[in-house]
């Protein structure tokens, strides 16, 4: 006796005429007084199922179920597909319990999203959502695609510390058998130390930050995209190779999905080659000169990051820009200084309405850091364990650091950044 095997669904047009095996979730279903049709939905697509309703008289189905279909691929150009299965046998594999709070084929847009993220599998099934992490694993995608292939290895660091990357207070303190840990802020120290041996590294993974927000752009636990290179001369090449990086990344969207961005976004994404650089004393300017700001000094504020983007789509069209020069004395110690005057070789990406990207040049003789620390009234000696790997030949050397959540949040022009995050950690959810 043949063995049937199960195909899935985006397989199914090169198998016309032949007995079939599929299985999936109920999207829609339809009986009429002799034929029911049923939309049955699998990772790779959905397929029209029809039956004779008689024959499925006794089992009762529902939509988001799922079944296995056993049947025969027929032709049929009323199909959406241009085919259908014709169902021979149909199996229930487990059943809905419960009333849903809504169905994965209905419109979410009037569903609150505490809603959305307590049935978080069930929203993944409607296209509006699961959407979006197509998307964002399309990004981490062609984000490394691009850094191999210039040299870059990935790197995988722990998320155990034993004090603060940055040296602040912001951490989330864990018990680590006989004495405290921390969740890691961010990767910075392992991957500056991996460009020591490697010269060129990236890493994707979560950062911890316990800062008490509670805002539409904020997560404490966050996907950050870190790169880290050595032999650099300025930040200026660290900007540009994000200047390709993103480009590469858009264009890659654009090109093989734009099905899905056309859904979000009235235009395509844009070319980011051409992304001016501005001085942050010259965005303070800017600001004081076309909105009246005075009351900035030292950062800048979401609505200036909107106001920035605003002038730079007006001056060129890309509603983005890379802001340079950050005063010192708000970037962390390891900071390169940018010239006597207090300003840093720091860097902000600004990209419609809001920062992605951290980045800059870093500090790389440990006498430069001992002085930083101690200007910052910290005592050295908690980092010594970093500080000794600037005595083995440690290059000039910079890098970045781009929110997924967040960048993915702007690409798709979401509200909210927890809409482009699976399962996010804020000041209140830490469930499910």
């Amino acid at each position: 006796m043949e063995t049937i095997t199960r195909r899935l669904i985006a397989s199914l047009n090169s198998s016309i005429a032949e007995e079939i095996i599929i299985r999936g979730w109920i999207s829609r279903l339809r009986s009429l007084a002799r034929t029911t049709f049923i939309i049955v939905k699998d990772c790779s697509g959905e397929i029209q199922c029809v039956a004779d309703s008689e024959a499925l008289r006794e089992i009762s189905l529902k939509p988001d179920e799922p079944v296995e279909v056993r049947g025969k691929v027929r032709a049929d150009s009323r199909a959406r597909a241009g085919f259908e299965v014709e169902i021979l046998a149909i199996s229930l594999l487990n059943s809905v319990t419960h009333l849903l709070p809504f169905n994965s084929n209905a419109d979410l847009a009037d569903i609150g999203i505490d809603t959305i993220l307590s049935y978080r599998p069930l929203s993944l099934r409607n296209h509006s959502v699961g959407d979006i992490f197509r998307i964002q694993a399309a990004i981490l995608h062609y984000f490394r695609q691009f850094l191999r292939e210039r040299h870059f290895t990935e790197i995988v660091t722990s998320k155990i510390v034993s004090g603060g990357t940055e040296g602040g207070t912001n951490v989330f303190e864990i018990k680590y058998f006989e004495r405290s840990a921390y969740l890691a802020q961010s990767p910075q120290f392992y991957k500056e130390q991996a460009v020591a041996g490697l010269e060129r590294v990236f890493e994707t993974g979560h950062v911890y930050r316990a800062e008490p927000h509670a805002s539409s752009r904020h997560l404490t636990e966050y996907y950050s995209l870190d790169i880290e290179l050595g032999f650099i001369e300025s930040p200026e090449e660290v900007i540009q190779l994000e200047r390709e990086l993103l480009n590469f990344i858009f264009e890659r969207l654009n090109q093989e999905y734009s099905h899905i961005l056309e859904k979000y976004r009235s235009k395509p994404l844009p070319l980011m080659l051409d992304i001016p650089i501005w001085e942050f004393a010259q965005c303070l300017e800017k600001l004081k000169h076309y909105f009246g700001r005075t009351d900035l000094i030292d950062d800048l504020d979401p609505e200036a990051e909107r106001q920035l983007c605003q002038l730079a789509e007006s001056e060129t069209g890309i509603s983005a820009v890379f802001v340079l020069g950050f005063p010192l004395t708000g970037r962390p110690f390891y900071t390169h200084p940018r010239g006597d005057r207090g300003a840093s070789q720091s860097f902000d990406l600004l990209f419609e309405g809001i920062e992605i990207t951290t980045g800059g040049q870093r500090l790389h003789k440990r006498s430069d850091l001992e002085q930083a620390l101690h200007n910052r009234g910290i005592d050295p000696a908690s980092f010594e364990h970093h500080l000794r790997m600037f005595e083995i030949g440690m290059p000039p050397h910079g890098g970045l650091a781009i929110g997924l959540e967040r960048l993915t949040a702007r690409i798709l022009h979401l509200a909210n950044v927890r809409q482009a995050t699976l399962y996010p950690r804020d000041r209140y959810r830490i469930s499910p």
